[in-house]
């Protein structure tokens, strides 16, 4: 097992396949169950690429898209939630995302330095 980082970006990817899936099957939502997926399974992607970066700022520019690709990830939320796509039972997606947003945000800072 990898990183904190790195599970929590995983175990987020699936949420937001389940997700896609509810929005998909139950909501007939095509477009943006669309762009979250993609969105929201990148994150932990770029996260798990950066772990054999090839050096510091090979690393950084995946954290970076990562935080990018979560920030991307929370609009689409808001969105859905906007547009009662999901509703108060799916708050906690959003409290992931922030989750995820504060730690790659730390990583990034903390690459820097």
């Amino acid at each position: 097992m990898g990183s904190v980082l790195e599970e929590k970006s995983f175990q987020f990817a699936i949420r937001i396949v389940e997700l896609n899936r509810i929005l998909r099957d139950n909501k007939k939502e095509f477009v943006m169950s669309k762009q979250i997926l993609r969105s929201g399974t990148s994150i932990g992607a770029n996260v798990a690429e950066a772990q054999y970066a090839q050096s510091k700022a090979d690393f950084l520019t995946k954290m970076h898209i990562s935080l990018k690709e979560a920030n991307e990830t929370q609009y689409w939320l808001r969105l859905l939630y906007a547009t009662n796509y999901i509703d108060e039972s799916h708050r906690s997606y959003l409290s992931d995302c922030d989750e995820l947003l504060r730690l790659l945000t730390a990583t990034c800072k903390t690459t820097k330095q």
